[in-house]
């Protein structure tokens, strides 16, 4: 028994417990990664709004060491970029009154179609509104034509001719 003990005590741990330190390890870095990678961008986010709060001092500093003629391109970019800005805003402008036009006119359409589908549908009288139950009115059934009756037709012999011949005296009457 002993012997079974000493084997079992000289193995290895399985694989699975070696896999389970990797999967620590590579977990611990992806949370380091994930963490500098946050405070990278904290720090950049602040540098951008510092920069963007104080372009002007900047501009001055960069348009002391230029010469006129780079002064004068620089004023010339820059009211170009005013008359694009400006221009972009009248567009912007423009589209929002386009977009309020064109709302507008889908809720006509809509308000006219359903005008229409409301008028295309039959009207129901009231009457029929109020007793449901009863059944509509059947459509007249049309009935044959009377004919007109004609006199009798005489009894006895009939002439070719349509008059009635004079019956011959019956044994009895003689």
């Amino acid at each position: 028994m002993t012997n079974v003990i000493d084997q079992v005590s000289s193995l290895e741990p399985p694989p699975v417990l070696h896999r389970s330190s990797r999967r620590f390890a590579s977990f611990f870095a992806l949370a380091a990664v994930s963490i500098a990678l946050c405070a990278g961008a904290a720090y950049f986010w602040t540098n951008v709004q510092e920069s963007f709060e104080k372009p002007s001092a900047r501009e001055v500093v960069a348009t002391t060491g230029l010469s006129a003629e780079d002064r004068e391109a620089l004023l010339g970019i820059r009211s170009e970029q005013q008359k694009a800005s400006d221009q972009i805003g009248e567009i912007n402008r423009n589209i929002g009154a386009q977009q309020d036009d064109l709302k507008r006119m889908a809720d006509q359409i809509e308000a006219l179609t359903s005008r229409i589908e409301s008028l295309q549908k039959p009207t129901v009288p009231s009457s029929v509104l109020l007793a449901p139950s009863s059944p509509p009115p059947a459509a007249p059934v049309p009935r044959p034509a009377k004919r007109a009756v004609q006199p009798a037709k005489p009894e006895g012999p009939v002439s070719v001719g349509g008059a009635p011949l004079i019956s011959e005296p019956s044994t009895n009457e003689r």
